[in-house]
């Protein structure tokens, strides 16, 4: 009868040291995004009635902003494979357009209501003085409806102001790797930029 418990108790320690011994433990996996393929950066140049060429890529649709409240040379250039696009919006410098007030009113496009849900704003210089183009680049950080923004003039008459938007709901860490390859279309733009007389067009 001693043997009998003492092969019990035998058991019984077995069976819970296998038990414990077998329990898996378990560590969360990180969030994984799905792996996109780009192409080869190849450029073509964007030449019309405007007052300003620039060369933009070649897997992007051009089109003109349709909406009735939308400016001369307002431009839409649409990345439908990636649900993309860069909205570019022009303005001629003079007393209804003051360059200080289009500064400023961009300042607050970006600052009061696109950096709302941002992490940063690091802005960045540009300036090309061959060329007389002078702007500046907005890096946004974090999940904010625009991830890039920029702006470029001549100081004296032309001003052209950009976006990057995708159509889906803002994620910093999604959408990181498209920001950044699109981010290079728009450094790309910037420093292409020409300024040309419009009477010279006609």
């Amino acid at each position: 009868m001693r043997n009998n418990c003492l092969l019990f108790i035998v058991y019984c320690l077995l069976l819970f040291v296998c038990c414990f011994s077998c329990r898996r433990t378990y560590t969360p996996k990180p969030n994984a995004y799905f792996r996109i393929d780009f192409p080869e950066k190849e450029y073509q140049i964007y030449d019309s009635i405007c007052p300003f060429t620039f060369e933009y890529p070649v897997y992007g649709i051009l089109a003109p902003d349709a909406r009735p409240a939308s400016g001369r040379c307002w431009l839409y250039i649409n990345f439908p494979k990636y649900k993309g696009t860069i909205n570019l919006t022009y303005h001629e410098i003079n007393s209804d357009n003051n360059l200080d007030e289009l500064i400023e009113d961009n300042w607050k496009m970006i600052f009061s209501i696109i950096a709302q849900k941002a992490d940063a704003v690091d802005p960045q210089q540009y300036s090309d003085f061959e060329h007389n183009v002078f702007g500046t680049l907005y890096d946004i950080k974090g999940n904010a409806a625009s991830a890039v923004q920029f702006f470029v003039t001549d100081s004296v008459k032309n001003y052209l102001r950009g976006s990057l938007y995708f159509y889906a709901r803002p994620n910093y860490d999604s959408l990181a790797p498209a920001v950044a390859f699109f981010r290079k279309d728009i450094i790309h733009l910037m420093e292409t930029i020409r300024w040309e007389d419009v009477k010279s067009k006609k």
